[in-house]
């Protein structure tokens, strides 16, 4: 039921946009165009799925202070803590990188329309934050980073809902004036 509960908050309270504003700039990009929205909104929720359990691992078994008491016990008063900002932007981008040649290989119209912001998801806050959020409040387990990180992914606004749908006037008045 924390779990739910969890999801739930992560989809409608904590919303990475809406309610830290973060990873605005490339939704706000490609929302023009609800295809191309919602292949974004896909790849950010898989990089969030996938990313939040993995960089929990290494935060509780490399990096959080006497996490390497495993090796034995001249490392259990070892702290890497420091090495927490480089490590979750290595596993982001490897994981974007990973996601950039599959959507290429097996969806080319959908890399062509994404252009430079599937690359770009590497650096959006939205993922470093969701991931840097993981690590402040301390979550127990790998599956419940990864609740959070689906809830996060279906919660970054463009696999639900994206704003195209509903175009401003500015932009209806403007494809009236050129028809």
């Amino acid at each position: 039921m924390e779990n739910l509960n969890l999801f739930i908050r992560s989809i409608f309270i904590d919303n990475m946009i809406f309610a830290y504003f973060l990873g605005m700039c490339s939704f706000l990009a490609v929302s023009k165009n609800v295809k191309t929205a919602f292949g974004l909104g896909v790849a950010v929720c898989f990089v969030l799925m996938i990313s939040l359990p993995i960089t929990w691992c290494i935060n509780q078994y490399i990096l959080m202070p006497g996490a390497l008491s495993w090796l034995g016990e001249e490392y259990a008063s070892t702290d890497l803590s420091f090495l927490g900002l480089i490590m979750f932007i290595a596993v982001i981008a490897a994981l974007v990188q990973i996601l950039e040649m599959v959507i290429e290989k097996y969806a080319p119209a959908l890399y062509n329309s994404l252009g430079i912001f599937l690359p770009l998801i590497a650096v959006n806050c939205a993922i470093l934050g969701a991931v840097l959020f993981m690590q402040q409040r301390e979550f127990t387990n790998a599956w419940t980073a990864t609740v959070y990180g689906v809830g996060s992914g279906i919660g970054w606004p463009s696999p639900g809902s994206p704003p195209s749908a509903n175009v401003s006037a500015t932009a209806r008045s403007r494809s009236l004036c050129a028809e």
